[in-house]
């Protein structure tokens, strides 16, 4: 039986007086790929917020992995989750590898002396990374471009190195807020692809998106 990554459980966030999400309750097990659709103002990205830790829930609880998720965002992407967003957020005058790079530095376990030293921890962590880095990058067919500058690369391909970086977290959960906006009917092919080949990996996946032909040929469940 495969255990459950993420619990909510009769969540509600409200700003003032209005609602925007309320007692909302789900399960999302390893392997899964679940999506998550509504109109505009529905409140899908801010249940995607309230996961990720930009917002406290006003009511409800949240596990991951059967232990209670909370605390700032950098605390929920240490414990296993990761996101990419509406609007691409990439280092856009980095490289393609640095830009992937920066992420793999999360899981680091060598100190802040052992890089200013250059010990050999440090020089071997650098190396572990970038070949972390170098897989990836081949997995999302980006393997050609490593030192092209983020912003040069087309926007399906942006697409991919922003999933790119967010699987170099090592995730346990990982939050996709729609990801084929702006895609040709080609690229968004190569996007259920590759979210298939990423559930295959035994990755909980949740996809919010408005395309409902490509929701309901990805997805195991649909949340509305």
């Amino acid at each position: 039986m495969k255990r459950a990554v993420l619990e909510l459980a009769k969540v509600t966030m409200r700003f003032g007086g209005l609602v925007a999400i309320e007692d909302l309750s789900f399960d999302l097990e390893e392997g899964a790929l679940m999506g998550l659709i509504g109109p505009n103002g529905a409140g899908k990205t801010t249940a995607f917020n309230v996961v990720t830790g930009v917002y406290a829930p006003s009511e409800g609880q949240l596990r991951l992995l059967g232990a209670e998720l909370s605390g700032p965002k950098h605390q929920r992407a240490l414990a296993g989750v990761a996101r990419t967003f509406q609007n691409i957020r990439l280092f856009k005058e980095l490289s393609v590898l640095d830009n992937v790079k920066i992420a793999c530095h999360m899981r680091r376990g060598a100190g802040f002396w052992d890089a200013i030293v250059g010990t050999r921890r440090a020089r071997e962590e650098a190396r572990r990374q970038l070949d972390q880095a170098a897989r990836l990058l081949e997995v999302l067919g980006l393997s050609g471009v490593h030192d092209a500058v983020a912003s040069s690369l087309p926007y399906g391909a942006q697409r991919r190195l922003e999933i790119a970086r967010a699987l170099a977290t090592e995730p346990k959960l990982l939050l996709l807020d729609e990801p084929t906006a702006g895609m040709n009917p080609h690229e968004t092919r190569q996007a259920e692809d590759l979210i298939f080949r990423i559930r295959d990996l035994g990755m909980a996946v949740l996809v919010i998106e408005h395309d409902m032909r490509f929701i309901f040929n990805l997805c195991d469940r649909v949340l509305c």
